[in-house]
């Protein structure tokens, strides 16, 4: 009997396009309270002898109200990132509502950058492109990040001598402008418990103060250089409304920085938000600005 050939395919021999998850990455344990974060790095890393190609590293927050973020949310679509040529790492940070008023989270994850920084060989990263993505409250954070690089302000200890600064930002439906944002909460007892609680204070004047400095729309000033900033925001969110990326586009802009924005018609905070046409305007702004 005649059999028709078997066809044969090339091996993977540097096992391209091949990832792993590795969870509970400590990057610090400051104070005895460890904060952790979650990497999508590819299979290369923990076989010898295989070329060392360096990738750029994607920094994601997760939204979280500046509480703990849950690392899992965002994991799938993350690895559409990883598998378009980047290392991913999902980055914890402190939990306001458990003692840790700002600057707590913003610091974190500043230092969460200096510490894959500092273990760029190890994870295969390149230093030199480093771009951050966040949501919600981790979209005010990116913002942050991006317009503070190297601020002493912001630092902590651990890793002195690496940069937190990044090449590029993402911000999705981040808060910009916290002052107005709570204005219509003002009469709410909720806004009082968030505001004592993310500034460490019960004091009026100290509430506020702290509100205006976790606006990232209050650190654009004119005549310094910021990253491309890109960022995006539902029609209809009623958490984050739309105005707050409008006002924080313009200042950029007012301010000679690099900025793209994007309305999502009829997308609300998460849920209907999400689709494969925003998905790829933000790999194609990254990857133009890594």
């Amino acid at each position: 009997m005649s059999y028709p050939e078997i066809s044969r395919l090339k091996c993977n021999p540097n096992l391209e396009d091949q990832f792993l998850l590795r969870q509970n990455v400590i990057y610090t344990d400051r104070e005895g309270e460890p904060q952790k974060l979650t990497l999508i790095l590819p299979w290369s890393v923990d076989v010898s002898n295989l070329p060392d190609e360096k990738l750029p590293l994607l920094v994601f927050v997760q939204g979280s109200g500046w509480t703990t973020p849950n690392f899992d949310f965002e994991i799938p679509q993350l690895a559409q990132f990883a598998h378009a040529g980047y290392v991913v790492a999902t980055v914890g940070h402190r939990d306001h509502s458990k003692g840790n008023p700002f600057p707590a989270y913003l610091q974190d994850v500043k230092c969460a950058i200096r510490y894959l920084r500092k273990n760029a060989e190890n994870y295969h990263l390149d230093p030199e492109r480093v771009v951050i993505w966040g949501t919600s409250s981790g979209g005010n954070t990116a913002l942050l990040v991006a317009l503070t690089a190297d601020d002493p302000r912001y630092e902590t200890p651990e890793y002195a001598g690496f940069s937190d600064k990044v090449n590029a930002a993402v911000s999705c439906f981040g808060p910009t402008d916290m002052e107005a944002l709570a204005e219509p909460l003002k009469h709410l007892p909720e806004y009082a418990m968030m505001a004592v609680s993310l500034s460490g204070s019960a004091d009026l004047a100290t509430c506020e103060a702290v509100l205006k400095e976790m606006s990232p729309i209050n650190h654009v000033e004119e005549g310094k250089e910021y990253p491309p900033i890109l960022l995006l925001n539902g029609t209809a969110d009623e958490t984050v409304r739309e105005d707050q990326l409008v006002s924080m586009y313009h200042r950029l802009l007012d301010c000679g920085a690099k900025a793209e924005a994007y309305l999502v018609e009829g997308a609300v905070h998460e849920g209907n938000f999400w689709s494969r046409e925003v998905r790829e305007i933000i790999l194609e702004f990254l990857k133009r600005n890594q």
